[in-house]
């Protein structure tokens, strides 16, 4: 298509093809600076983002200082929006609100006025019933503003000027802490305690400005919450954080127990993390709780009042509270991550992820910045003072000719010019002074202001001629906040503590979340398992399939780990608050654990922590084991016994004294001590008994002082004390002997 054959535009324009790709991809990019620049990620040298600096100087403008009083709030947006910031009044009422949130800054920057909102999540009241003024904070960002400390600019429509960055003299980046997200990058910069920020700043100054992330983090301990909280990370983790500019912090709610008197407690949560919401929390828990996901825990209420005050009931007395607290953590926001990504503004254009020492340093380069700025504009603002009075001394040394030249001549100033080689500026000022200064004691206080303002050029000229004078300088007002923001400032003491996570076992945690019931565990010789309610000895048969029918059956609570054996040596771990409830026949266990094909199951039991057990081959091998040896963490289970060829794993007895007694299929029975028998956690073991034909039948342990017991098939007990198994009694690995009489002919010790 020719260009003439296109159509016109409606207003008579030029038509222009453009490349769709290329269109978008300037636009988009175009915005996506716009976004980074001006309104995600705060500047590195003030910490602020366009609106909150904007709020700032609307504020100083309306004289809203601390000592002075305030404002409405809408009046404060309106500035803003009308000179400065041209976008909805909702998000700048927003961003104002924050800055007097003491639950959101650590040192906040509006000293509001109302109702703020809270830390349960209300909203605050509408900008017409809200007051505002700034806090001390806020006027140290802009101390020296009018000084010519930074640079301005047009505003959105040229009408105004606003200040480019604030001269800042507080580390409101770090102190304050920063989040956003922007176009393909964000930023979330935790708050930090002022006190500790300007030690690690006076480091730098006065003893290596080159130190590293961990020779700061002797100053800068980690975050510092306004809300408080428990800080439970790792100082390598820390460090690692501040070096990058990238990481996590595990923050934690605080809490104490409180005695109630008869053995019974309360927990009372007086922290909890930055950010979360109280009332949400409580929602949560209580929403755990109803589902009985918190057996531990009875009951939460809030009594907080001006301060926060969660009262947590454990279900009883007995409950261990750091278990019930380690359960909590896991669940809830009582325990939050709160991510570190320092990614700011260097000098206000280029996105950077910075570090700990990296950031301070930007600070305190600006620091120096203004320092410089400052010290030039009240140079020049002495030189101008300076000759002004170098003519009203003049003058007042030659009054009745100044007076006669003003009086007599046509043009005064020119005159006066000419008589006493006065510049223009001297001229002026002597024909704008007033009757009244013209007393004699004027002379000498226009000499003693002189006098002073030549002494204070000369320090501000040495001061700008020595770069070591000037970090002095910084130095000496990095001290000075440190000093205004000290213990006895009720914003100086650090808020968040510094602590380590407690030793609490893993396994009881996760136990805590199961309640605990009785059940009865029943598995078929097909390999089919179910959990009854309750202890029972009463299994129907009716639950099992045909062909089926009862291979063993365990007592157990739903917070055991049951332990199951096979014959290929191996153990699977079952939970069993995971079985399958006994309404039904059950599932096969080999949908739960991988077992083997051709393997059957040898044992199913309870495991009990810190017991031991003697695990045996068909073949007459074995070895002591500890249960804690058997758990295995995975579907495939743990290999214990070694076994090959024909042979299978056979027993698996616990260990209940210091003497074995072994009977094989042979029928003969040998008693030795337990001590000839070596503790793995895996292998073939050794030999216990001696076979010429078959295996091992059945294996016992026993106490010395106690004797051998077995039961035979009528239920009947007999008891044989040591001292009677005298020719039974021998080194493991012998044949053994024949078993006494009244020994069940199945060759078991239960018959």
């Amino acid at each position: 298509m020719d260009d003439a054959d296109l159509p016109k535009p409606e207003d008579g324009g030029e038509t222009r093809i453009v490349d769709l790709r290329e269109a978008l991809e300037e636009r988009y990019l175009s915005y996506a600076l716009s976004t980074i620049t001006q309104r995600a990620l705060p500047d590195a040298r003030d910490g602020l983002k366009p609106v909150h600096r904007r709020i700032l100087h609307a504020m100083r403008l309306l004289r809203l200082d601390p000592d002075q009083g305030y404002k409405k709030s809408a009046r404060i947006v309106g500035d803003v929006i009308g000179k400065f910031h041209p976008h909805g009044d909702q998000s700048i009422y927003d961003a104002l609100v924050r800055m007097a949130q003491d639950f959101a800054q650590r040192y906040p920057l509006v000293d509001g006025q109302g109702n703020f909102g809270n830390i349960d999540g209300d909203s605050p009241a509408a900008m017409r019933y809200t007051e505002s003024r700034m806090t001390d904070v806020a006027s140290r960002l802009l101390e020296g503003i009018t000084e010519d400390a930074i640079d301005f600019k047009a505003t959105y429509d040229g009408e105004d000027e606003e200040p480019i960055v604030l001269p800042s003299n507080f580390p409101n980046l770090l102190a304050n802490g920063s989040t956003g997200i922007a176009v393909g990058m964000a930023t979330s910069i935790p708050p930090h305690n002022v006190g500790e920020l300007c030690d690690a700043a006076l480091h730098l100054i006065q003893v290596n400005p080159n130190a590293d992330a961990r020779e700061l983090v002797q100053f800068v301990k980690g975050p510092d919450f306004p809300t408080g909280g428990v800080l439970v990370e790792p100082v390598d983790s820390i460090v690692n954080a501040y070096e990058t500019g990238r990481g996590s912090f595990r923050l934690r709610a605080k809490w104490e127990r409180e005695e109630k008197g008869r053995g019974v407690y309360q927990i009372v949560v007086t922290e909890i993390p930055y950010g979360v919401q109280k009332s949400r929390l409580i929602e949560k828990v209580a929403e755990l709780l109803m589902a009985k996901k918190l057996p531990l825990l009875k009951d939460i209420r809030d009594e907080s009042a001006d301060d926060v005050r969660v009262v947590l009931e454990p279900r009883a007395g007995t409950v261990d509270a750091t278990i019930l607290m380690e359960q909590l953590f896991k669940v809830s926001d009582l325990e939050v991550r709160f991510p570190l990504n320092m990614n700011v503004l260097d000098k206000g254009t280029v996105p950077k992820v910075m570090g700990l020492p990296e950031a301070l340093r930007a600070w305190l380069d600006h620091r120096k910045v203004v320092l410089i700025r400052r010290s030039q504009h009240r140079l020049d603002q002495i030189a101008k003072r300076v000759e002004v009075l170098e003519g009203y001394i003049v003058a007042f040394l030659n009054l009745d000719e100044v007076i006669r030249i003003i009086r007599e001549e046509d043009d005064p100033k020119a005159q006066l010019m000419a008589t006493f080689n006065l510049t223009e500026n001297q001229a002026e000022a002597i024909l704008n002074m007033r009757l009244r200064s013209l007393r004699k004691l004027e002379e000498m206080e226009l000499r003693t202001e002189h006098g002073a303002l030549l002494t204070e050029r000369g320090h501000l000229e040495t001061l700008l001629g020595s770069e070591r004078r000037q970090w002095g300088e910084i130095a000496r007002q990095v001290s000075d906040l440190k000093a205004a923001y000290g213990e006895d400032n009720p914003l100086g003491p650090r808020r968040t503590a510094l602590s380590e996570a407690p030793d609490a076992d893993h396994a009881e945690i996760e136990t805590a979340f199961i309640e605990r019931e009785p059940i009865t565990v029943i598995l078929s010789e097909k390999g089919w398992i179910r959990a009854l309610k309750g202890h029972t000895d009463d299994v129907d048969e009716k639950g099992f399939k045909a062909g089926d029918r009862l291979k063993l059956s365990v007592k157990a609570e739903t917070t055991d780990k049951l332990l199951m054996l096979t014959t290929g040596g191996k153990v699977y771990t079952l939970g069993g608050d995971k079985l399958p409830g006994g309404r039904g026949q059950g599932e096969p266990v080999r949908i739960m654990v991988d077992i083997e094909e051709g393997h059957d199951i040898v044992d199913l039991f309870v495991y009990r922590p810190g017991t031991k057990r003697i695990v045996a081959s068909s073949g007459g091998n074995g070895f002591v084991v500890g249960e804690d040896d058997l758990i295995a963490n995975t579907r495939k289970g743990k290999q214990v016994l070694n076994v090959s060829g024909a042979e299978e794993a056979r027993l698996l007895v616990p260990v209940a004294g210091d003497m074995v007694a072994v009977i094989g299929q042979n029928r003969k029975l040998l008693v030795f001590p337990i001590q000839q028998l070596p503790e793995m956690t895996r292998g073939k073991g050794v030999r216990l008994q001696k076979y010429k034909d078959g295996g091992i039948s059945d294996l016992k342990t026993f106490k010395s002082e106690d004797g051998l017991v077995w039961t035979d098939s009528s239920g009947r007990t007999f008891t044989r004390p040591l001292g009677e198994l005298t020719e039974w009694l021998g080194d493991r690995a012998q044949a053994g002997r024949q078993p006494p009489n009244g020994f069940p002919r199945n060759n078991r010790f239960t018959g």
